[in-house]
C-alpha cells in the first residue's frame, strides 16, 4: 500500500461541521422524547429556490434533452455566464477568459494551493472559515515546521485576529513578505464587512509586501449599506495582488445545486513575472471538468433582471433571520457581532468555552449553533448563530432562548 499523505496527520481533529453533526445525532440519540431540535449551525440555506431561478434550472436540464441543445464538457464555464457574471459583479471591466465557473467557492479555495508551494507562507484572518487552513495544511504549508504546530495554531500559517477590540480588522503589520493573505468580506464566521478604507489598507499592505490576497467575497449579496465594499477590486490596485472567489449557494440558494467562479484578472503576476490567470486555467483543465451545465443554466436566469430580484428577495428574508437572533440575544445582554449585512451572528459568551456553551444551549434551547473555537485560535468563548432556517423555526428559537 502506498503510505498515507503525512499531512492528513497534522490536521487537528475532525472537520467542523462533521463534528458538529455528530454530537447533533448522539444527543438525539440519548433524548428520544421531547422537542425537536433546531440547526441554527451549518450556514445551509434552507428555502425553496425562487420560481424565475427554477425555471432555468428547468430549461437547462430540458436542453440537455434535445439534440440540437445538447452540450458537453465546458471547463471554464459557459462564455455568457461568465460575460455576465463579469457585467453584473465587476462592472464588465473582466473578459470571459478571466472569470472561471466552479462548482463552489470552497471546492476553489481548496484547489486554489496548488498555484503555490508548500514553502509558502499563508496569513488567514482569525477567526475565519476552516477551509483555508485546512487546505493549506494538507498541502503542505508549514510542513517544515511540524515541530510548531499546536493548539493555537500551525507552523507556517499566521492568524490574524480580529476581535471587538480592533473592531474585526486585523493588524496588518503582521503580513510578511511574500504571503498568500487569505481575507473574507462580509466575513464568516464574525459577520463583520471591510469599510472601503480598510480594504485599500489591506490591498496596499498586500502590494508593499509583494504578496496574493485570496478575497472570498461569497456573502458580499447580503450588503445592504451602500458605502461599503461588494468586491475586491474596488480598491485601486487589487487587479495586480489579488484574485476574488464567489458562489450562488447563499445568494440564490444553490447550496445543493454548486455554481460559483473565480475572478483572475491578467495582470496579477508571480514575483517572476508568470500569469496566475494562466497556471489556474491548467489546474482548473487539469482536474476539474467543469459546473454542471444545468445549474449554469440557473446561475444565467440568476443574473438577468428578474433573477437579481429573487436574489435580493432571499437574502432580504435571510438578513430578516439574521435581525430576529440578534434581537433575542441582545435581549439577553449578550454581546453581538454581524447580523446587519450578513447572515451570521457572532455571539459573545467569553469567558465560557465555546463547547461548553454549544452544549449548553443544544441541552437547554434544543439549539445547535457553531463553537467559535472550530474558526480558530481568537474564536474562542464565541459561538455563531446561522439565519439560514424557515422562519418559523427561527422565531421558536428566539423563543427558547430565553432559557439561557
Amino acid at each position: 500500500m502506498p503510505n498515507r499523505n503525512p499531512n492528513l496527520t497534522r490536521l487537528k481533529a475532525g472537520y467542523l461541521f462533521p463534528e458538529i453533526a455528530r454530537r447533533r445525532r448522539e444527543f438525539a440519540a440519548s433524548h428520544p422524547q421531547g422537542e425537536r431540535v433546531i440547526s441554527l449551525g451549518v450556514g445551509n440555506t434552507t428555502e425553496a429556490l425562487l420560481p424565475h431561478i427554477c425555471a432555468g434550472l428547468e430549461a437547462g436540464a430540458r436542453a440537455l434533452g434535445c439534440a440540437e441543445t445538447y452540450s458537453g464538457y465546458m471547463d471554464e464555464g459557459l462564455p455568457e455566464l461568465r460575460r455576465r457574471i463579469s457585467k453584473v459583479y465587476y462592472g464588465g471591466r473582466f473578459d470571459i477568459d478571466e472569470i472561471f465557473i466552479s462548482d463552489g467557492s470552497k471546492c476553489d479555495i481548496g484547489r486554489l494551493q496548488l498555484l503555490f508551494g508548500a514553502d509558502t507562507r499563508v496569513c488567514v484572518q482569525d477567526p475565519s472559515y476552516p477551509v483555508y487552513v485546512d487546505g493549506s495544511v494538507l498541502q503542505g504549508v508549514g510542513c517544515k515546521e511540524g515541530a510548531k504546530d499546536g493548539a493555537s495554531g500551525y507552523g507556517g500559517i499566521t492568524y490574524l485576529p480580529c476581535t471587538a477590540a480592533n473592531g474585526y480588522f486585523p493588524d496588518l503589520s503582521a503580513i510578511g513578505r511574500g504571503n498568500l493573505v487569505y481575507f473574507c468580506s462580509p466575513n464568516n464566521p464574525t459577520g463583520a464587512a471591510v469599510t472601503k478604507e480598510q480594504l485599500a489598507a489591506l490591498v496596499g499592505r498586500v502590494r508593499e509586501t509583494d504578496s496574493f490576497l485570496v478575497y472570498d467575497a461569497a456573502y458580499s449579496d447580503y450588503l445592504r449599506d451602500s458605502a461599503l465594499p461588494k468586491t475586491v477590486f474596488e480598491a485601486a490596485g487589487a487587479e495586480y495582488c489579488a484574485i476574488e472567489v464567489n458562489s450562488f449557494s447563499k445568494s440564490a440558494g444553490f447550496t445543493g445545486v454548486r455554481l460559483g467562479w473565480t475572478a483572475v484578472p491578467k495582470t496579477v503576476k508571480y514575483t517572476d513575472g508568470g500569469s496566475l490567470n494562466s497556471d489556474w486555467a491548467r489546474i482548473m483543465a487539469t482536474i476539474f471538468n467543469g459546473a454542471s451545465n444545468i445549474a449554469q443554466a440557473g446561475g444565467l436566469a440568476a443574473l438577468d433582471a428578474e433573477g437579481l430580484r429573487e436574489i435580493r428577495s432571499l437574502t432580504d428574508f435571510y438578513l430578516g433571520n439574521a435581525a430576529l437572533i440578534r434581537s433575542a440575544l441582545q435581549k439577553l445582554g449578550v454581546p453581538c457581532m454581524g447580523g446587519f449585512n450578513s447572515p451570521y451572528i457572532w455571539a459573545d459568551f467569553s469567558p465560557e468555552k465555546s463547547w461548553d456553551v454549544f452544549n449548553r444551549i443544544l441541552e437547554k434551547c434544543r439549539i445547535v449553533t457553531t463553537p467559535g473555537a472550530g474558526f480558530g485560535p481568537a474564536g474562542e468563548g464565541f459561538v455563531r448563530f446561522s439565519a439560514f432556517g424557515h422562519r418559523a423555526d427561527v422565531e421558536e428559537a428566539c423563543l427558547r432562548l430565553e432559557r439561557l
